[in-house]
């Protein structure tokens, strides 16, 4: 199997595109410099992971901007700070200033001249907007939690992507699904027969940040750390076909 075998990459958004995990620790620094002994990097990722899988269960129609005001109040509760509603929203609307991971502009463009690209990710069609402009590249297609009505690792949103290939000319065959996320992306993605390939982004560090623990350990076809990994070996297959 090689890259070129493919006509369309799918990527997951948050933890493969954009840095969701410095994002997140900024936006809550008014709260865990509340609290009143140290957090971890990851304690707070693990404790995030947690109360947003939890809600987005829970509550699958509901947008991604108003399941992180919850998560917000949900993590106050669990570390014993006070916190205000206004601030529990100002943390919903904290993701249009999640930075985009250095590599992804670059590499997106560089990809878009071979493949068409597809966006399923675990966010609402508002919000993703302001992640699309620092992401500096135009999706073929944008398959959104709100557009499903509920989150990943849900069959619904792969049912959803696959139901829809056809409308881009592709069969489900002929696209590789790139993610960092094993929980949320690279279990559905085997279950559901795709191709996948994993931009292991936290391949320098301990457990599974902003992500659940996975069920099992799914297998994948490609394996880089970075999104400008993915483009090198993408021009080593070109120089040696």
């Amino acid at each position: 199997m090689q890259l070129g075998d493919f006509k369309a990459l799918s990527f997951d958004c948050y933890g493969t595109l954009i840095d969701w995990e410095s994002g997140m620790i900024a936006a809550l620094r008014g709260l865990t410099s509340r609290v009143d002994r140290p957090l971890t990097r990851d304690e707070i990722l693990q404790a995030h992971a947690r109360h947003e899988s939890e809600q987005q269960a829970q509550t699958p129609t509901r947008l991604y901007r108003d399941i992180l005001p919850i998560v917000y109040k949900r993590l106050a509760e669990q570390w014993g700070v006070s916190v205000t509603n206004a601030e529990c929203e100002e943390y919903g609307r904290s993701v249009r200033d999640w930075p985009a991971f250095v590599d992804s502009p670059g590499a997106l463009r560089y990809l878009k001249k071979f493949y068409k690209l597809i966006i399923l990710s675990n966010v609402d069609n508002r919000t993703f907007q302001f992640s699309n402009d620092r992401l500096q590249v135009e999706f073929d297609a944008i398959y959104s939690a709100e557009d499903v009505g509920a989150y990943k690792p849900s069959d619904a949103n792969f049912d959803y992507m696959k139901a829809h290939l056809a409308d881009l000319g592709l069969k489900p065959e002929e696209v590789l699904h790139t993610a960092e996320s094993l929980f949320h992306d690279h279990v559905p993605a085997r279950r559901h027969g795709l191709a996948n390939c994993w931009i292991y982004r936290r391949h320098a560090q301990e457990g599974y940040g902003a992500t659940m623990v996975p069920s099992e350990l799914p297998p994948y076809d490609f394996r880089f750390n970075t999104m400008a990994d993915l483009v090198k070996a993408h021009q080593e297959e070109l120089r040696e076909s």
